[in-house]
């Protein structure tokens, strides 16, 4: 299981920090941990399958 921060998954996404904080905040990007300064840490899966779905959904 490989962790992603949420800078990480901004850059891989294609979007800002915020944008991904949002997505997880509203749970549309499931986080599975939080780091020390309690930011979200996501699975590098289920980012890549949150990114194949939105983009089936018309792009982020």
């Amino acid at each position: 299981m490989s962790l992603m921060t949420v800078a990480e998954v901004a850059e891989f996404l294609g979007v800002q920090d915020v944008r991904v904080e949002r997505l997880a905040r509203e749970h549309l990007l499931v986080a599975k941990d939080k780091d020390e300064k309690g930011k979200p840490l996501f699975e590098k899966e289920t980012v890549e399958k949150y990114k194949v779905l939105a983009e089936r959904l018309g792009g982020l």
